[in-house]
């Protein structure tokens, strides 16, 4: 059985999926696209336009039902040392940051990791789903500068 997303819903906005699917940062910038559910059914995604989705958004089916959105587990590199300065190195870059308190984390790219070595960050990789920051206007990635 395929089942048909036509909509999606922000994280909280919802209740009682009946299914899930694990994506990456990647994978969760879509418009149309067949995905593979974690237990195995396929849905259609079939969007009226591309979406960035988080970890906890789901996909309303067409017959109202969801499909929650989970983060898959990706190489990382997590990042200590002077976050403010690091921070300004990677937004130069353009590059999607997951910001905490005490770390940031972007996806593993050895021109970054070189870069942030010689700006003598402390470098970990790890193992661990990737949520960056969200866009500055609004949920998800930056689409382009349309307001």
């Amino acid at each position: 059985m395929t089942f048909k997303a036509l909509s999606t819903k922000e994280k909280g906005s919802w209740q009682n999926a009946i299914a899930t699917v694990t994506l990456s940062y990647a994978d969760r910038i879509l418009r149309r696209k067949r995905l593979t559910l974690d237990d195995g059914r396929d849905v259609l995604v079939d969007l009226p336009q591309t979406v960035s989705l988080n970890q906890g958004d789901v996909f309303v089916l067409d017959n109202g039902a969801y499909v929650e959105v989970r983060a898959a587990v990706e190489s990382l590199l997590e990042i200590t040392g002077d976050l403010p300065r690091l921070a300004w190195h990677i937004g130069n870059r353009h590059t999607p940051c997951q910001v905490e308190q005490d770390r940031l984390v972007i996806q593993d790219d050895k021109v970054l990791h070189d870069m942030l070595e010689h700006l003598g960050a402390t470098l970990k990789s790890i193992q661990a789903p990737f949520t960056p920051e969200g866009g500055a206007y609004g949920h998800g990635r930056t689409m382009g500068h349309s307001n």
